[in-house]
């Protein structure tokens, strides 16, 4: 099974950044809530290794939720630039970047499109989130 890494490069008190790396190669940058306890719908998810499971959000398309965190649910991968454009899901980017003068991550397009070629073919894989 494919595994994708999520590695955190900063946990702030307003936001936290990552890399997304296919294998050894990263391809994209994330941005998250920070982290509140795993609290739903406002905290990044804790580390650890989870499924994900590729599903077609009203909102946001063809995408892959995040499945296996305790108490949590409904957990995407998707577009946006800042991380209150996440209710703790994890929004993709090409660079991190100010946006309307908060720190987020631009061309999340290009990113999430990237994405998408990586997962071709596949309903499922494995996301390993380091923090």
């Amino acid at each position: 099974m494919k595994t994708f890494t999520l590695r955190t490069i900063s946990l702030r008190a307003d936001n936290t950044f990552g890399v997304l790396l296919d294998g050894d190669l990263p391809f994209c940058v994330t941005v998250e809530r920070p982290w509140l306890n795993n609290a739903k719908g406002v905290s990044c998810i804790p580390a650890g290794v989870y499924l994900c499971k590729r599903v077609n959000s009203p909102k946001f398309g063809n995408t892959f939720e995040v499945t296996g965190v305790p108490n949590r649910d409904a957990i995407l991968l998707h577009k946006g630039n800042l991380a209150s454009d996440s209710h703790g899901c994890i929004i993709l980017g090409e660079a991190f970047d100010p946006i309307k003068g908060e720190d987020g991550v631009a061309h999340s397009g290009d990113a999430f499109a990237e994405f998408l070629r990586r997962t071709t073919g596949l309903d499922e894989f494995t996301l390993n989130v380091i923090r």
